[in-house]
């Protein structure tokens, strides 16, 4: 399989008030994470000789507020949301005739992503690499709704990040899951 990524930088701290670059880092991670899942987890999406698109929004809580609101009857920002296309009766039909397939949606918030990055004494690019494979294993179907289901997908993560040279986000953490 091939993944396309679309990153689009809503909101000018995602250039302005970070140390890296968003756009390359959040490339290599998909590179890196798409990878290990094929490598690891018997995924049929994955093994089929398609190419999928990913869109990435950098935005803010703003937006991901009015999207929580709207979509989960959350009212108030979130650091992450993953809007998978998978979940949608139609795009198995869609699967079987198309090469390209779009997988869906991931939208990260920046001012929460600072804030939980500040409060967890850990740096902006450690947890925007850690929100983005965690979009990245919802945009492949993986959830952490059930005990088991949050295991699976956090040890997945905390493999993936380690690859990237990142610590286990998980560590040291009795906080609910993300996303």
């Amino acid at each position: 399989s091939k993944i396309l990524l679309n990153t689009d930088i809503a909101d000018d701290n995602w250039q302005d008030s970070v140390d890296f670059d968003v756009i390359k880092t959040a490339e290599e991670l998909k590179d890196l994470a798409f990878q290990y899942v094929a490598d690891n987890v018997e995924h049929e999406l994955l093994a089929l000789d398609k190419t999928y698109a990913v869109n990435v929004r950098l935005s803010n809580n703003e937006e991901v507020h009015q999207l929580n609101k709207e979509f989960r009857h959350i009212d108030k920002p979130t650091n992450v949301l993953s809007f998978a296309n998978l979940d949608d009766d139609t795009f198995w039909d869609t699967l079987e005739n198309e090469q390209e397939i779009e997988l869906g949606d991931i939208i990260i918030a920046f001012e929460t992503l600072a804030k939980e990055a500040n409060i967890k004494n850990i740096t902006l690019y450690a947890h925007f690499c850690h929100l983005l494979v965690h979009g990245f294993l919802h945009i492949l179907g993986f959830d952490h709704q059930e005990e088991k289901e949050a295991e699976e997908m956090e040890t997945l993560e905390t493999e993936i990040l380690a690859a990237f040279s990142i610590d286990d986000p998980y560590q040291n953490s009795d906080e609910e899951a993300i996303g």
